[in-house]
């Protein structure tokens, strides 16, 4: 049975806003570009770590391992990130819902700049020995603690600023800073390949993406701070709505949305971390594939997963967000079943068809969520709320995901495995949706 719309949004709804808290296009095109440019550069560095775990870091930092348990390693470091991404968003679902959006998006810039570039200056296994990968591990540590808090800092700041009858469309922009971050990492790496000896890269090319990620942040600060506040939050701490321990009014009243958020975060998660991650390892290690193919495969993938992104999201202001999420996870379960078994042809064109259907599935999901789950919860409690509920499924969803893919794939002998795995991820995710009623209505969000 579908819950109520109010059940849906886990408060009772607030008083309407007041015409100085109503945003304007102009605002809202401004503050959307900023997100989206901050997020791109966010993921960014959140994603060239991923690259580099399956490229490079089983041997760099677990040499003394057996390849298939160097992978193992190399994925586990890469699922560590997840691990303090709760806590990150936690602190600063705290922080954003007492003293500001913006005050927390840079916090968030800051620490992610600092983990990635120390990585690129990290001493590997043979230099300075265990210590290599226990550093490792702490710095993919503060990289998740800062991306933590970007996702709903981003996407706060865009759907609030918008006006009410685009807040999908607007919401999409910060949205689509996972795919261009991800494009910018793939091919980063690509240009490197191209420049390089397997041998350099090997030896010192695979720091330069890392090296080269300060120069964004510089950016992404400057860019940062031009925005101004969210004008909805501005107006609910004028009228005295803040709530003194925002965690603590989520997990007494709001948990079933965040339950709901969570498992509607399954699919995107653990599809997407799937085929950006996993495959490209499985397409260079199983199938013979070249690194520069699948990087290649993955930038295109994700070029135009940027625009099926912001299809769907201003397509949810039209239809709903529920029924363009359902669309995504429906498809999601089918194509998943299909995905391996296409992939496993290791004709270049075919693996390039499965890579690109699967991310326009995940752009599906991924478009409507902000304006979706900004919807699920009042201003008061709405960062710690959707940090706490997008981060637990991204634990459950995408950080385990590549480390059980190869669990399965080695286990089991078969890619059909993991194919099962993802589709179950899918359907899960759409049960969760089609519980709840739509959130989307021509009005403010408040």
């Amino acid at each position: 049975m579908a819950i109520t719309r109010e059940a849906a949004r886990g408060a009772p709804s607030s008083p309407a806003l007041s015409a100085q808290a109503t945003p304007t296009p102009e605002s809202a095109r401004r503050v959307a570009i900023a997100c989206l440019v901050g997020a791109t550069i966010e993921w960014f560095d959140f994603f060239i770590y991923g690259t580099a775990a399956a490229l490079i870091f089983s041997t760099q930092f677990f040499p003394k391992f057996s390849p298939v348990a160097a992978t193992l390693a190399a994925f586990s470091t890469f699922a560590i990130g997840f691990f303090a991404r709760p806590i990150g968003g936690i602190v600063m679902g705290h922080f954003g819902d007492r003293i500001g959006r913006k005050a927390m998006l840079v916090l968030s810039l800051l620490l992610m700049g600092f983990g990635t570039f120390a990585i690129g200056l990290l001493p590997t296994y043979a230099q300075i020995g265990l210590a290599a990968p226990v550093l490792l591990v702490l710095l993919r540590l503060c990289q998740g603690f800062g991306v933590g808090g970007e996702w709903s800092g981003a996407i706060l700041m865009a759907v609030e600023h918008a006006p009410p009858d685009r807040r999908g469309f607007y919401g999409g922009f910060p949205q689509l800073g996972v795919a261009a971050g991800l494009v910018l990492a793939n091919l980063v790496f690509l240009v490197i390949g191209w420049f390089l000896t397997e041998e350099q890269f090997q030896s010192w090319g695979w720091r330069l993406p890392f090296l080269f990620s300060i120069v964004l942040v510089l950016v992404g600060l400057y860019v940062r701070h031009k925005v101004s506040e969210s004008p909805i939050f501005e107006e609910a701490q004028r009228r005295g709505k803040a709530a003194r321990s925002p965690l603590k009014e989520v997990l007494k009243n709001h948990k079933k949305p965040v339950f709901i958020a969570a498992l509607a975060c399954l699919a995107q998660n653990g599809m997407g971390y799937i085929v950006l991650v996993y495959v490209l390892n499985y397409g260079i290690t199983q199938l013979g594939l070249t690194r520069s193919t699948m990087l290649s495969f993955i930038i295109i993938a994700n070029i135009l997963e940027i625009f099926a992104t912001l299809y769907f999201a201003g397509l949810s202001d039209r239809i709903g967000r529920r029924r363009v999420f359902l669309m995504g996870t429906g498809a999601g379960v089918l194509w998943a079943l299909a995905f391996f078994p296409i992939v496993d042809t290791a004709v270049p064109a075919l693996v390039l068809l499965a890579i690109v259907v699967a991310r326009l599935c995940i752009a599906a999901m991924y478009g409507p969520m902000a304006a979706l789950f900004c919807e699920l919860f009042e201003p008061a409690v709405r960062f710690s709320g959707t940090s706490l509920g997008y981060q637990a499924g991204s634990i459950v969803g995408g950080a385990l995901a590549p480390f059980i893919a190869t669990l399965l794939f080695v286990s089991t002998g078969t890619s059909m495995s993991i194919s099962l795995y993802m589709a179950g991820l899918c359907l899960i995710s759409f049960i969760a949706i089609y519980s709840i009623a739509e959130t989307h209505v021509n009005r403010p969000v408040r």
